[in-house]
């Protein structure tokens, strides 16, 4: 059934909050997938705080020109459904190629990142890097090294002063 006017308006709305609110965003094709494998990615994104959508590609058009993006939607080939990342900038791109590589049906079309659009080639890129929570992770442990290291180098001191007063206890028993 054909939307209504006050229907395709909302729903331009919605999709411009989304552009503006979010920090990254994928666009992609998912035309072709069944049901229970489009509602697997749709729970994966809802973990995640990602807003995913599919849309007609002139109201694409016109949310992403209200948002402030000059992106030209008739280049994408069949439906287009935006994955929009609210928290983390590498999360939609990451979840997005993760399912396409499971999924041969799903082309990624490209993405916006830092107020520009990537290509298809840049938002897998994109999806090779850690999470926020991995590069936390590794900071947190490059910090850590040295002190756990330091604290180590004391107490190889202690356990050999323990070593030699073992042995000098046996010598003496």
């Amino acid at each position: 059934m054909a939307k209504t006017r006050v229907q395709k308006e909302v729903k331009v709305q919605q999709l411009t909050d989304n552009v503006k609110n979010a920090k990254a965003a994928v666009f992609a094709n998912f035309q072709g997938l069944t049901v229970p494998e489009t509602e697997e990615l749709r729970a994966t994104c809802r973990e995640n705080n990602i807003v995913i959508t599919a849309s007609k590609k002139t109201l694409l058009k016109r949310a992403l020109s209200e948002g402030g993006f000059d992106i030209d939607t008739k280049s994408f080939t069949g439906g287009v459904a935006a994955a929009f990342g609210m928290d983390d900038e590498v999360a939609p791109a990451q979840i997005i190629a993760n399912f396409a590589k499971k999924h041969e049906l799903v082309t990624i079309f490209g993405g916006i990142l830092e107020g520009a659009f990537i290509d298809a080639a840049k938002v897998k890129e994109l999806s090779q890097l850690p999470s926020k929570e991995q590069l936390y992770a590794q900071l947190v442990g490059t910090i850590n090294a040295p002190i756990s290291g330091f604290v180590n180098v004391l107490a190889g001191n202690l356990r050999g002063l323990v070593t030699v007063l073992g042995a000098i206890k046996e010598q003496k028993a």
